[in-house]
């Protein structure tokens, strides 16, 4: 079903429709013409302009986007590995960037899927396919060394699965990557920050380079929010990472090396016989 909105280009629908996660919400976007943001029970899930793909507009999504500037030389085709659909956006942008590039994108909800083509549907000259599955599962069926670029940004009930979180998982994610891939998780948690420090340090586990780029106020454990973790075995072109996220239009901080391992605090490895989800989003988070 649909309910009308009126905003700056006048009367314009808003999709509602029922998927496998919950209430989905197609908005639209009162000051881009073509631009949507998916919304799943309420949550801000996905942001996609259908006339410029290149535009991210929340923050941990630009994040991204400069992770995939930067993996590899300009233009060059990647082939990226994204566990977690939502509105493809990051695909979406990859292929808009990076012209023939091969992409898959693992989304358990199968719905939602059908929602997204039939509503923003995706370029179709651009090569992106689509697997409705578990992430995990999913991950289990791409060949060694295929991906450049692994972007895990899996939400269920505005929470990660807690079978996502553990070093058995991170040992996949390292089996599907190029020997000089990365691997990006969209996190999210709050105060104290337990689950955040419990992911950098199983991936601290099984990755010889990290960094984690976030807005400063969740760094500091002020409020709940994003912040997205790399992992590779080669070195982090943290230097021009930070650079570009600082002058974001929220600008955000990068943490690396030594003080990213004393942020870490000593947190234990998360394994398959611990792992929790991630924390859920205090009330009025995206009220």
């Amino acid at each position: 079903m649909a309910r009308n909105r009126r905003g700056g280009r006048g009367t314009v629908e808003t999709v509602t429709a029922p998927v496998d996660g919950g209430l989905a919400e197609l908005v639209p976007d009162r000051e881009r013409p073509r631009a949507w943001t998916l919304l799943i029970d309420g949550a801000p899930q996905s942001h996609v302009d259908l006339d410029d793909p290149a535009h991210l507009s929340f923050a941990y999504q630009r994040i991204l986007g400069h992770v995939a500037d930067l993996v590899a030389p300009a233009h060059r085709p990647l082939r990226v590995l994204h566990l977690g659909g939502g509105a493809f956006t990051l695909a979406r942008y990859v292929a808009a960037t990076r012209p023939r590039s091969t992409q898959q994108v693992v989304e358990v909800d199968s719905a939602l899927v059908h929602l997204v083509r039939e509503h923003l549907p995706p370029d179709p000259q651009a090569r992106i396919k689509v697997r409705s599955a578990d992430a995990r599962a999913g991950l289990g069926k791409v060949p060694d060394g295929w991906a450049d670029l692994v972007i895990a940004d899996v939400f269920g009930g505005a929470r990660t699965p807690a079978h996502l979180t553990s070093a058995e998982f991170l040992t996949e994610v390292r089996r599907v990557l190029a020997p000089d891939g990365c691997y990006a998780a969209n996190l999210a948690d709050g105060p104290p920050l337990a689950h955040l420090r419990g992911q950098i340090a199983t991936a601290a586990s099984l990755f010889g380079h990290l960094a984690l780029a976030a807005d400063p106020t969740v760094l500091r454990g002020r409020r709940f929010g994003n912040a997205v973790l790399l992992a590779s075995d080669r070195e982090l072109p943290v230097p021009e990472l930070t650079r570009r996220i600082a002058g974001d239009p929220h600008p955000g901080r990068v943490e690396h090396g030594r003080a990213l391992r004393d942020f870490t605090g000593g947190a234990a490895v998360v394994t398959d016989a611990n792992a929790k989800p991630s924390p859920p989003p205090p009330a009025g988070t995206f009220s």
